[in-house]
Order: C-alpha cells, then structure tokens, then sequence
C-alpha cells in the first residue's frame, strides 16, 4: 500500500474516531480507540513503541515512545492539548531522525475540528536518517 494511503487511511479512522468521542478525553482513550478502527481496517498497528538513540555506535535506551505505528511505516504522534506547539513538532521530527521512517502525523484531538489539528511530516532523507543527524525533514499541512 502507498505511504499516502496509509496516511488517507489514518486520518480517515482518526476523524471517524473524533466525531465519536469529540474533544476532551485523555490521550490514551484516543489512542485505544484509533488503534481500533485502523486494526479493524486491516493495518498492523504498534503503540507505545520503544526507541532507543544511537549515540557513537551504542545504543541508549533512555525511555523514548513511539505512541504509534502503522505498517511498519508511518510514526503516529496523538496530543490530546490545547494547540500543537513547536516543541511537538520537533519531537516527531527527531523520531522521525532516530526511527528512519519516512512519514509521521501529528494528530491533536482537543480540536473542535479534528484537520485543524492534523500535521503531516515527510522525512525527504529518510534512507540515510539513521547513521545521518543532518536529515532533512519538512513540514507539511494536510487537511
């Protein structure tokens, strides 16, 4: 399956869960009910997925969490808050360094409109992100 697909997917099951529940809930229920619908579509879906930093060839387990991935693919970060904010973002953008995936959403339910609370990050280095600490990652809105 396409990575954009998988993305379409998991927006699509993030809405459908957000038009259930609305805003207001802890992250975790938001979490457990996404991982649902999308195990329900047919995807393999990890949460709270361990990741460790490589720092000079050894590898630091110092409690980093992948809060989800989807196929294999696509790092999904899930906020429950006020407003995504830049320390958010650069988060997921560091995982997406240390992970080497290509894809990462942003996804905050504590919106009234969930794709007002949706970010998309494209690792364009992702095949040398992982022995590479200058990757290039850009930001792109989806919605």
């Amino acid at each position: 399956m396409e990575l954009n697909e998988i993305s379409r997917a998991i927006i699509g099951a993030a809405m459908k869960v957000h038009s259930a529940l609305g805003p207001g809930l802890l992250e975790s229920a938001y979490e457990g009910c996404l991982a649902y619908e999308l195990r329900e579509s047919g995807f393999n879906v990890q949460l709270q997925v361990g990741l460790p930093v490589v720092y000079r060839g050894i590898q630091i387990d110092l409690g980093y969490r992948l809060d989800m991935i989807v196929s294999d693919r696509v790092i999904v970060e899930l906020k429950a808050c006020d407003g995504i904010n830049n320390v958010h973002q650069a988060r997921l953008i560091s995982y997406l360094k240390l992970s080497g995936k290509q894809l990462g959403l942003l996804i905050n339910f504590h919106e009234l409109h969930l794709k007002d609370g949706i970010k998309r990050f494209v690792n364009r280095d992702f095949k040398t992100s992982e022995s590479s600490a200058s990757s290039v990652v850009q930001r792109v809105s989806e919605g």
